[in-house]
């Protein structure tokens, strides 16, 4: 089997969520193998989940103060701070029959690709299990708070969070992984009413680790990458075949670009653009 690679890029993390979507909607519209891609964001950005509450989950001044874009990804999941880490990005079409047709299904797979991407670096990670069972309005607002099922953790800390959203036809699943990890800073940003931020800070530290916690090397996002595009090949026996986004994937691209910088969209989760 045959996946298309969209290697190595870097973007603002507008542009970065416009393209895993405009790639989404074409992968399923036109039954297109999966695409796989790899980037980082740049400047630093936190983005949130598509059912999360900006306002009360964010402190959007500081974020403001600081020059960090703020956008809302279309999946699920808690808020992420996008400053010193290598995301990841799947589209596929349900009639590719690598992934089981649920959501756990689909993480699962990913997820020990991810793992053999970070064995191949000295990294020993493991399936977080059955997860939590925390009711959602008890959830933390920051995505690495808390493992979910199936998400990676090293030594029971997490350093991959990924997050997912299905359509009729395919899904798309995204995730972050950790070069680098400031609890501190992400605590400052990512707010919580139940805790001030030294205290989240403490939590995080003691529930996240990064690559460079766990290496004594420094590895860089583009070693990180080819590592990930290793995992996934060896584990799932594919080939990656390097190519770019068609001309109607940039057309829509550029269109969902509006929707990732409009505040309404960010803040208030209105207007939103029905792609497909």
């Amino acid at each position: 089997m045959v996946w298309r690679l969209l290697d190595f890029q870097s973007f603002n993390i507008f542009e970065n969520m416009a393209i895993d979507e405009a790639v989404f909607h074409e992968t399923i519209r036109n039954h297109q193998p999966p695409t796989i891609r790899f980037y980082v964001s740049r400047p630093s950005a936190i983005t949130i989940g598509y059912f999360q509450d900006a306002k009360k989950e964010l402190n959007i001044e500081k974020c403001r103060r600081e020059g960090i874009d703020i956008t809302r990804r279309i999946t699920g999941g808690r808020a992420v701070f996008h400053f010193s880490e290598m995301t990841y990005s799947i589209a596929a079409g349900d009639h590719e029959k690598i992934f089981p047709a649920d959501v756990l299904g689909a993480y699962k797979i990913i997820s020990r690709c991810i793992a053999r991407g970070l064995s191949d670096l000295g990294i020993n990670a493991s399936l977080a299990g059955d997860g939590c069972s925390m009711k959602k309005d008890e959830l933390p607002p920051c995505c690495f708070a808390l493992p979910r099922r199936d998400e990676l953790l090293v030594n029971g800390r997490k350093i991959c969070g990924s997050a997912q959203v299905r359509k009729k036809g395919g899904f798309l699943q995204h995730g972050m992984l950790l070069l680098e990890f400031d609890a501190k800073k992400t605590a400052e940003l990512i707010s919580c009413d139940r805790a001030p931020a030294p205290t989240e800070a403490r939590a995080l530290k003691k529930s996240v680790t990064s690559i460079a916690e766990e290496l004594a090397e420094r590895v860089d996002e583009r070693e990180l990458c080819f590592r990930m595009k290793k995992g996934f090949t060896d584990e799932l026996g594919i080939e990656l075949e390097a190519g770019s986004i068609t001309s109607a994937e940039e057309k829509l691209k550029d269109t969902l670009m509006k929707k990732y910088m409009d505040v309404d969209w960010i803040i208030e989760r209105k207007k939103y653009f029905k792609a497909a």
